[in-house]
């Protein structure tokens, strides 16, 4: 009869247990949630003032692009319309009331095109997300490739040759890196196209591009945590087992290491999202970074700020996943 009762007992304190793991669990991503919407928001309001702000008057500009810019626009027309797109009203009012559309889903119309705002970002979404996937898993792969290789080679002249191949990426800009892949694979080399979109020969050079940078900080990292792994009093205990240096390094440092690289991988998506704005117009691709430039430069306000609606929501969602990955990586590591 007492095996009965602990046995109930165990079984109750064990689903009270996993209850409140999941309450835990939902509490973490109520909260993360809600810094996501933060960012979301943060982000929709700094890019609205900054164009506000910005001297320039947009229907000014639309009615010089529909005339060729060979003449001054008519005020008339100007305040028509201004009145049209509501840019006649308030500063507060055109922002409270292009927030609670974009809370409705309602993103207004392109003031350059007249097109829904949705349409206009749908349309250039996929080549952005093909360009920035392809560069994330590029830009993850070489990175960690130079940081095993650098903790693989027995050399210390190639050792810290590798090691110092994270500093120099990162300080390369992105246009010049782009330029220089354009020079040597295209040019010289003919073996990929230089400019373009829609193939996969046309998405090699600038996914590539994007990759360098995106690889810096992921080898850095990586390098260093694996260093400290093979280092530390673990490494020596294994060494003394007689661990061969390649399986210490493969099976037993790099999973401890590839955590910090899995935080700064969600960190990297907002930088990838950036650097499309430079890669799309070296390249002369279509996708989220030319329709950014071009939103700008005729102060579009609804489609700049849908693209940076998606862009955070992306860049939120990113990091969201990254949290939620961290337990599966290493069980020690709970949310709560």
């Amino acid at each position: 009869m007492s095996i009965e009762v602990a046995t109930a007992v165990q079984r109750r304190d064990s689903g009270h247990g996993r209850r409140i793991g999941l309450g835990r669990r939902n509490t973490y991503v109520a909260r993360r949630l809600g810094y996501a919407a933060f960012v979301i928001w943060a982000a929709y309001t700094l890019s609205w003032l900054l164009l506000f702000l910005l001297p320039s008057n947009a229907a000014e500009i639309m009615l010089r692009n529909i005339s060729g810019g060979s003449s001054a626009a008519d005020p008339a027309a100007i305040a028509a319309l201004e009145q049209k797109y509501g840019l006649d009203r308030p500063p507060l009012e055109q922002y409270l009331t292009l927030l609670l559309r974009a809370l409705r889903g309602d993103l207004g119309t392109s003031v350059d095109t007249g097109l829904p705002v949705t349409t206009v970002v749908g349309q250039a979404v996929p080549s952005t997300l093909q360009l920035g996937a392809a560069g994330l898993v590029l830009g993850t792969a070489l990175g960690l490739a130079i940081a095993v290789a650098a903790n693989l080679v027995r050399r210390p002249f190639l050792r810290n040759a590798l090691f110092a191949v994270p500093p120099l990426f990162s300080s390369l800009p992105t246009f010049f890196v782009g330029l220089l892949l354009i020079q040597f694979f295209a040019f010289r080399l003919g073996w990929l196209p230089p400019i373009g979109s829609g193939s996969t020969s046309q998405l090699v050079l600038p996914a590539l591009t994007l990759a360098i940078p995106t690889s810096a900080g992921i080898a850095q990292v990586t390098a260093t945590s694996l260093h400290a792994g093979i280092r530390s009093p673990y490494g020596d205990y294994l060494r003394a087992r007689g661990v061969p240096h390649l399986r210490m390094v493969i099976r037993h440092a790099l999973r401890t290491a590839i955590i910090p690289a899995t935080t700064l991988l969600g960190l990297s998506v907002g930088g990838i999202l950036a650097g499309t704005v430079v890669v799309e117009t070296v390249f002369s691709r279509q996708g989220l970074g030319r329709l950014l430039q071009t939103s700008v430069m005729q102060q579009d306000i609804p489609v700049v700020q849908g693209v940076v609606i998606f862009s955070a929501v992306i860049y939120a969602v990113a990091n969201l996943i990254v949290d939620m990955v961290y337990p599966k990586i290493d069980p020690r590591i709970t949310i709560g």
